[in-house]
């Protein structure tokens, strides 16, 4: 017979001998009991399990859930490990992430799913996760580790192995990965994800597969695997050698940038960063994780950097000789396909806890937090400034793009359809300084990075790194279980939300309050918008029926977005115009449960021009016109981009 080990109040992890428990249950109890510390303050890691139950899992980690929770009821607490069940695996991992990022990275869920398609709906979730570098734990199901009744329904088998299952697609998109054969492999499969979850340069997504057979399996633990364990999140040390070399490139800058990333946001730089650019007056650039590093009316905030930039930051992007990249990954939009930076001797520095980043663009690499090497590079400049005049031109330059963020923000008769760029000027003006606002894909991320003005560091919360449809309301659902002090406004256009607008119902079902904004625009408006640069004329990116033409270009569709949101539970308003918008959005904060505020756009009314470029290459051979003209305008660009392979501070 199988024991449940129900916990015990005066139970010591610490204690001799062993207990009895499932493998699914011991690593619930082992995931329960884990910790991180930076700074001197302890928090526990895992904040609860997200999972959706199949064969699989459901007599697994889905047994030792409900074990957990009925000991709990019995002794009046709640969970350690709280279980909320989703409706889409993928989604489910956006949510977990999002809370990370939200917590700075200090604190994560678990995400438990089915064999087969249960597993592989999180491919998605942990390649975000991975390319984001934030943490998260991926527990999925895998087949019979005996093979008892192989194939088991959903199992994926291969002639050329037998080993082999779907999960094995996860190896790629994983910081850590594996699988438990056997029980006595689960204590060093946890704890090497542990490992990598908690380090600030490898973290990412930690996938430990466990067959179902072994889920249910008993085995005698030893009672410290499940003491409370405390991991200490670093904050690597810059070498005094490197910051020196570092200070003598900066002082020999005439027009010298910071490009803030989200490196700064999780150290918890932001004060270092404002003290850095208030003694040195250099100029900052915001990435779209960096985006909070400096609130929009700093002096020295230049705003949005790169593709979906300001004028102001690529202006002096094209001047700077000196780059400093704070906590960046230096993304393509972020340089502009490596045509941002103009100087002909242009030189990086890079402080960036992974070395991966801090070597990028042939910088000169400052492997440290980076907090800990703002702090200690400042003292080392001395009296080093900028000049008066790189002073006025940045305030100059800020003055004329904030003129111009007012001429679109700006709503002459309040009575007609609102733009794209009006709904985000709207929201920001309504919102509250630490509200949180959301967004992931299309059109909306560019239009925020440019013109959101942020009061708060956490106040911005865009994935751009994978850039995912699908994200936003399941992000918004993790944003506001980390924070729920805060309103959260998800920004998220039509060909997003029918891709994963799911997630209201879990936000329904766990009483979170969002404010969804829900931009009807009839299509892929930036996709739209790409597919005309590249003369491809919006091929296939509007929602039209099919014509007798046998083309799609019939009628708009008859989708009524906010009845399908009316139906998942939450409250809708519809409005067309920016009084109603202003009223819908007051009405929202006001209340206490989800509201969509659902709006229609024109998608060819964009937002101002960053005067930038991306890197999306062209047809080169066509008997389009506007495909031809497109390419003439690509080569000239390619004309200017750079490989930066020549080292800085040579």
């Amino acid at each position: 017979m199988v024991s449940t080990a129900p916990r015990s109040a005066n139970e010591d992890p610490d204690a001799e001998g062993t207990v009895h428990l499932t493998v699914a249950q011991a690593a619930l109890r082992f995931l329960e009991n884990q910790y991180v510390e930076r700074d001197g303050v302890r928090n526990r890691f895992f904040a609860g399990c997200l999972g959706i139950f199949g064969h699989g899992n459901v007599a697994g980690v889905g047994q030792a859930l409900l074990q957990a929770e009925i000991d709990a009821a019995e002794a009046g607490t709640i969970p350690e490990l709280p279980y909320v069940p989703g409706r889409n695996e993928q989604a489910m991992v956006h949510t977990a992430v999002a809370y990370a990022r939200q917590k700075n990275r200090l604190q994560t869920w678990v995400v438990s799913s089915s064999v087969g398609p249960g597993s592989t709906n999180m491919l998605t979730g942990a390649a975000l996760a991975t390319i984001n570098r934030l943490p998260v734990l991926l527990l999925p199901a895998d087949t019979f580790a005996t093979r008892a009744s192989a194939p088991v329904l959903q199992e994926l088998e291969l002639p050329s192995s037998g080993d082999v299952t779907v999960n094995d697609a996860f190896k790629p998109l994983s910081r850590y990965f594996d699988r438990v054969w056997r029980p006595e492999q689960l204590s060093a499969a946890l704890l090497g994800a542990m490992r990598v979850l908690t380090d600030p340069a490898e973290t990412g997504a930690a996938t430990v597969a466990i067959p179902q057979d072994v889920q249910a399996h008993a085995f005698d633990w030893p009672r410290s695997l499940f003491a409370p364990r405390t991991w200490h999140v670093a904050r690597p040390l810059p070498e005094r050698s490197v910051l020196t070399r570092v200070a003598d490139i900066i002082r020999s800058a005439q027009n010298p940038l910071i490009i803030a990333g989200g490196g700064v946001i999780y150290s918890g730089a932001t004060d270092a960063l404002a003290a850095f650019v208030e003694q040195t007056g250099v100029a900052v650039g915001l990435t779209q994780a960096g985006k909070g590093s400096l609130a929009s009316d700093h002096p020295q905030s230049l705003g949005a950097i790169g593709s979906t930039g300001t004028t102001a930051a690529n202006t002096l992007a094209a001047d700077a000789d000196v780059v400093i990249g704070i906590g960046t990954r230096y993304s393509d939009f972020t340089t502009a396909s490596r045509t941002a930076f103009a100087h002909p001797n242009v030189q990086f520095v890079n402080i960036n806890v992974a070395s991966l980043d801090s070597v990028k663009q042939g910088g000169v690499s400052v492997i440290a937090d980076a907090r800990e090497a703002l702090e200690a590079l400042g003292p080392l400049l001395g009296d080093y400034c900028v000049s008066q005049e790189y002073r006025t031109r940045t305030r100059e330059l800020v003055s004329r793009w904030e003129a111009k963020v007012e001429s679109v923000y700006r709503i002459t008769d309040d009575t007609r359809q609102v733009n794209q760029s009006q709904v985000v000027g709207l929201a920001n003006t309504l919102s509250d300084p630490r509200d949180v606002v959301v967004g992931a894909a299309g059109s909306l991320p560019g239009d925020l990075h440019k013109l959101w003005r942020t009061r708060d560091a956490k106040g911005y919360h865009v994935e751009y790194g994978f850039s995912c449809m699908g994200y936003e309301i399941a992000g918004g659902v993790g944003v506001k279980m980390a924070c729920p002090d805060r309103d959260v406004f998800v920004m998220v256009g039509d060909g997003s939300y029918l891709m994963m607008a799911n997630e209201l119902v879990t936000a329904v079902q766990e009483n979170l309050k969002l404010i969804v904004i829900l931009v009807q625009n009839h299509g892929f408006a930036s996709i739209g918008s790409l597919s005309e640069s590249v003369g491809s004329q919006r091929f296939g990116t509007e929602y039209r029926r099919r014509g007798g033409s046998g083309r799609l270009d019939g009628e708009v569709l008859p989708v009524d977005l906010a009845a399908n949101a009316a139906s998942l539970g939450v409250d809708v308003i519809r409005v067309k115009t920016a009084a109603e918008f202003a009223d819908a959005v007051k009405v929202a904060k006001a209340g206490e449960t989800t509201t969509v505020i659902h709006v229609e756009t024109d998608p060819r009314s964009p937002g101002p021009d960053s005067e930038s470029w991306w890197d999306v290459p062209v047809s080169s051979t066509s008997t389009l016109d506007s495909t031809r003209t497109a390419y003439e305008t690509y080569a000239q660009w390619k004309k200017i981009q750079r490989p930066f392979l020549r080292p800085s501070g040579n």
